[in-house]
C-alpha cells in the first residue's frame, strides 16, 4: 500500500530521491525536465534534457534513448507530442522499469507523477487518504558523476 504523494528514487537519472504524486487518472507518468533536445547517436534516436533541482544539487543533464514520441494530453487536456524514455524506478524496496513521458510541469506541485500504466499489475494499492507510507531504500548509486548506466549517459555538469 502507497500514499497518494510518496519518496521515489529514478537513480538511472541520478535522482535518489524526490517526491512524486501517484496519479491514477493519469495514465503516463511524467518528470518536468528542461532544455529537451533530441539527437541521434549510432543511428538511434536519444534525446539530452535537465532534470529537476533535487535535495539542493543543482539540475544536470541526462541523455537518455528515446523509447516513443507521442502525443499526450497535458494537465489542460491539450495534446502535448512528447519524447518518453524508459527508466528505473525505486519505490519502497521495489524497483522496476517505467516509461516516463518529459513534460513541462514548471507550474505544477511535484516534478513527477506516477500513472496507472507504471502501477499496472504491481498488486500496489494506493491509499488516497494517506501520503509516504512506503520507505524509500538508499539509491545503491552513489553520486551521478561517478556512474555509468548503459543506455544513459549523464553529462559531466559545467559551472552552473
Amino acid at each position: 500500500m502507497i500514499g497518494w504523494r510518496e519518496f521515489i528514487g529514478l537513480p538511472e537519472l541520478g535522482i535518489s530521491q524526490m517526491a512524486a504524486k501517484i496519479d491514477t487518472g493519469a495514465r503516463t507518468s511524467a518528470l518536468h525536465t528542461e532544455d529537451r533536445e533530441p539527437f541521434e547517436r549510432n543511428g538511434e534516436r536519444w534525446v539530452r534534457f535537465k532534470v529537476p533541482k533535487v535535495k539542493g544539487a543543482p539540475p544536470h543533464l541526462v541523455e537518455a534513448p528515446i523509447a516513443v514520441e507521442r502525443e499526450i494530453k497535458n494537465t489542460s487536456g491539450v495534446p502535448e507530442n512528447r519524447f518518453v524514455i524508459r527508466t528505473l524506478l525505486m519505490l519502497g524496496n521495489h524497483r522496476w522499469h517505467i516509461d516516463v513521458s518529459l513534460a513541462d510541469r514548471d507550474a505544477m506541485t511535484f516534478d513527477l507523477i506516477i500513472g496507472r500504466t507504471a502501477l499496472k499489475g504491481r498488486r500496489i494499492l494506493v491509499d488516497p487518504a494517506h501520503s509516504y507510507l512506503s520507505v524509500l531504500r538508499e539509491s545503491p548509486l552513489p553520486h551521478i558523476d561517478e556512474v555509468h548506466i548503459p543506455g544513459i549517459q549523464p553529462i559531466e555538469r559545467k559551472n552552473q
